[in-house]
């Protein structure tokens, strides 16, 4: 009898896999706490620290296997796990609870993996609370080498050509090998949709699904199971009807996927000829040429938080220029918007940092904008690299988490500052350059039009906007059910901020998960939107629809559409303007 599992499913460019199971079922061993001697000390800081030489040395192997062609954004993960068995903050600080606390390397280790998972959690920032991945990940492979000799079924050892594989949990590494050793999907018990494997699994192009609790105990070994990442289900035990039906599934996704890259060259612009602009979302210099291969028309996101990360000092401008440089460069010409910093004073940027006293809730508190004003010296040089950026090529500057126009007023007198300060240094700029904000709290849509008059440009990040409308913690497995693009406040407010720059003609683009969902694509066409940016591998799908869309057709729906808000489910609304 077929079994369905739901969970989260992570959708690439590929969604859906079909495959006989490989169930990992390494993961989940507790560490138990043991008392030692004083004389034992030392003997047991060197077992931890070869169990730290191990780990390192089986990273730089998976470093050094990954493929030439696989994109370099990947072989960061592991970079940045080879940067944490460094860092002192980790090993030296279970060294210190060992010789201190009279206790074993496996328990000293767990203690600090709770801490610094701890700090992590309360981050605001989504992406930066993901980094307890790292933390969990670089433990858990110590813990192996302290427990023992890797298992031999460890999954990266095998040959898994057309297999799914089950497990507790997948690092980095893991999930970088199993791919290039043929698995053809992942279904883990922990995980999300802003997690390490998630990530991994749309640069890799792997559908899979996440959040199944226990999900390595009810698969057996080799059971053909069907993996959809659209929906997020996983069937095991299908029946032959089933079995049929998933095939020819399977066999129309792969022919999809030949006619997208057809579109590749192909002008983005409506049956009723209006031109839509399809960007890109980059979180690394090293991302660019995956945009251009799918055909980006330019970069309406490019975070520059990593510029911040692993760190104790701060990027200077000279940093800031350089990197900046090389994107303007790899883009050969087509526009990138770069959003200033986006990160908290709850937490110093390195892993090794403490809370702020007094920081209760730092979602609310002072990050983002309100943190580079605060700090004007933490803001200056990236401001000033920024506008030299723009004599190199074209360049938009975006600030994030804005919610008041003194905030804009203020950053504004201060770019006025630096542009006096550049002609006096006698360094070329961009004095013309655009300027613009994010709208993702509701203070800024509610706002937008005042925004908007001060402004070069809007920018709606639904994913913080849903997240402090519904007031909802994405992250949280609790609650993230509620985390819902179509809530009628949300739709009522992107529609708000696109009529108001709309109305004073300023551009207006979408850089959240919605833009990437074609789902949503004739919804936000229908409401105004010209410009989406989103992940790369989503581009083609999006223009799929675009190409096939009538812009005042939809208009005309979509004016029924809200008028009927109140009274029906906003899904199956949108359901039914997808639908005709």
């Amino acid at each position: 009898m077929t079994t369905a599992f739901q969970g989260i499913g992570i959708s690439t460019s590929r969604s859906l896999a079909l495959g006989p199971a490989f169930v990992d079922g390494r993961g989940g061993r507790a560490a138990s706490q043991s008392s030692i001697a004083v004389d034992e000390v030392a003997a047991e800081i060197e077992r931890l620290d070869l169990a730290v030489t191990a780990a390192r040395q089986a990273l730089k192997a998976v470093r050094n296997q990954i493929p030439r062609h696989t994109p370099l954004n990947i072989a960061e993960f592991i970079d940045t796990h080879l940067l944490m068995l460094e860092d002192a903050a980790l090993v030296e600080e279970v060294r210190r609870i060992v010789a201190e606390e009279l206790c074993n390397a496996e328990w000293a280790l767990q203690r600090q993996r709770d801490t610094l998972v701890g700090i992590f959690d309360e981050m605001d920032d989504p992406y930066l609370r993901t980094r307890r991945d790292d933390v969990e990940h670089v433990v858990q492979q110590i813990q192996t080498f302290l427990q023992g000799a890797v298992e031999q079924s460890e999954p990266s050892a095998q040959d898994l050509a057309g297999r799914v594989v089950v497990a507790r949990d997948l690092t980095p590494a893991d999930a970088i090998l199993l791919h290039h050793r043929g698995a053809v999907a992942f279904v883990t018990e922990f995980g999300g949709p802003m997690s390490h494997t998630a990530i991994l699994a749309r640069s890799l192009g792997v559908p899979a699904v996440m959040g199944i609790h226990n999900i390595t105990r009810y698969l057996r070994q080799g059971e053909l199971i069907l993996v959809d990442g659209e929906t997020g289900t996983v069937l095991a035990d299908a029946d032959p009807l089933t079995l049929t039906f998933f095939r020819d599934r399977l066999r129309a996704a792969e022919a999809r996927q030949l006619r997208l890259r057809g579109l590749v060259g192909r002008a983005c612009v409506t049956r009723d000829r209006v031109a839509i602009d399809l960007l890109a979302n980059l979180e690394l210099p090293e991302d660019v040429e995956l945009a251009t291969a799918n055909g980006a028309g330019g970069v309406g996101l490019y975070r520059t938080e990593f510029l911040y990360m692993n760190r104790r000092d701060l990027p200077d401008e000279e940093e800031h220029l350089a990197n900046y440089a090389e994107i303007v460069a790899g883009l050969g010409g087509i526009p990138v918007t770069i959003r200033t910093l986006d990160l908290g004073v709850e937490k110093r940027i390195d892993t090794a940092s403490e809370p702020a006293p007094g920081v209760s809730n730092p979602a609310l508190g002072l990050r983002a904008i309100r943190l580079c004003l605060k700090e004007p010296d933490l803001f200056r040089p990236q401001l000033r690299a920024i506008l030299r950026a723009g004599a190199i090529g074209p360049v938009r500057l975006m600030l994030p988490l804005v919610s008041s126009v003194h905030e804009v007023d203020t950053v504004l007198a201060l770019i006025r500052q630096i542009k006096a300060q550049l002609d006096r240094d006698g360094l070329q700029y961009d004095p013309n350059l655009p300027i613009g904000a994010m709208i993702e709290v509701p203070a800024a849509a509610l706002c937008a039009r005042a925004l908007a008059r001060r402004l070069d440009f809007l920018s709606i990040g639904t994913n913080d906007l849903i997240q402090y409308t519904l007031a909802i913690d994405r992250l949280d497995d609790g609650v993230n059910y509620l985390f819902d693009p179509t809530h009628p406040a949300i739709l009522r407010l992107v529609r708000m901020t696109i009529e108001a720059a709309r109305d004073l003609k300023r551009p207006v683009s979408m850089c959240g998960e919605m833009a990437g969902d074609p789902r949503f694509t004739r919804l936000l066409l229908g409401i105004g939107l010209r410009e989406f940016s989103m992940q790369p591998g989503a581009i083609l799908d999006v223009k799929e629809v675009v190409l096939q869309a009538d812009t005042r057709d939809l208009e005309r729906r979509t004016a029924a559409l809200f008028a009927r808000l109140d009274d029906t489910d906003p899904g199956a609304l949108i359901d039914e303007l997808n639908a005709a």
